[in-house]
């Protein structure tokens, strides 16, 4: 049993780390965001709850300078400041920005900040193995080798989460009428809107899949639906 003690505690650890991570953005988000109102893309979100059967669907925008957007771990949506300003300039059409929205609710509608809690707690204690495993025969780099192969996984996971919420989203955005144009010509201006050097790193320690990988599998998904094998 005590051989087990430090994979128990790892996976303890984890779980308090990340309540108080949840922690500290609640209050960040709640201390730099307000309501979004915007009658334009007000007009396109409320497409989005009718689709859903909702009476309204609350965004937010989050006062950073970054492109993003982000469901919180409470299920709010939140569109950055610097998205907005890019919708604003004309960069990003409304659609589009709604295509941002419909993801981040197939985030909060799949679970995934739920699921979140429950890998990292595992990738913890995968983690403490590991280093209590390689560590006894190949000390220092075997600490190294067991941070590597965790941080893979997660960036796994990661990018399985971005798959199901674009999925989710191409979903949404066909029922209320959208299509899904604007999630591909999104993802087309995506690296240039935030800046991102995806080249710079192999896609599989990349968070998020590449955008024309993201594109193909919507592509894909268009394929299935028109031949009536995936409806979902």
């Amino acid at each position: 049993m005590l051989k087990f003690t430090p994979i128990l505690l790892a996976i303890v650890y984890a779980m308090v780390m990340y309540r108080i991570s949840v922690w500290r953005t609640h209050r960040e988000l709640d201390t730099r965001s307000t309501e979004l109102a915007d009658p334009r893309l007000k007009k396109l979100t409320d497409r989005l709850a009718a689709a859903l059967g909702l009476a309204r669907i609350p965004v937010y925008i989050y006062e950073i300078d970054p492109v993003n957007g982000l469901a919180a771990p409470d299920g709010r949506i939140f569109i950055t400041r610097g998205f907005y300003r890019k919708f604003q300039n004309g960069d990003v059409t409304g659609e589009e920005m709604t295509s941002v929205i419909a993801h981040e609710l197939g985030h909060v509608a799949l679970g995934h900040a739920r699921r979140r809690m429950i890998d990292f707690s595992g990738q913890n204690a995968l983690r403490t193995a590991l280093i209590m495993v390689l560590g006894r025969f190949i000390p220092v780099i075997g600490i190294w080798i067991a941070n590597m192969l965790t941080s893979l996984l997660a960036t796994r996971l990661s990018r399985g989460d971005e798959y199901e919420a674009d999925e989710y989203a191409a979903a949404l955005l066909t029922k209320a009428g959208f299509g899904i144009g604007p999630q591909k010509s999104l993802f087309r201006k995506l690296d240039a809107l935030t800046a991102a050097r995806a080249g710079m790193a192999p896609a599989w320690l990349m968070s998020h899949p590449k955008t024309d990988e993201r594109i193909a599998a919507l592509e894909a998904l268009e394929a299935r639906w028109r031949a009536g094998t995936d409806l979902t």
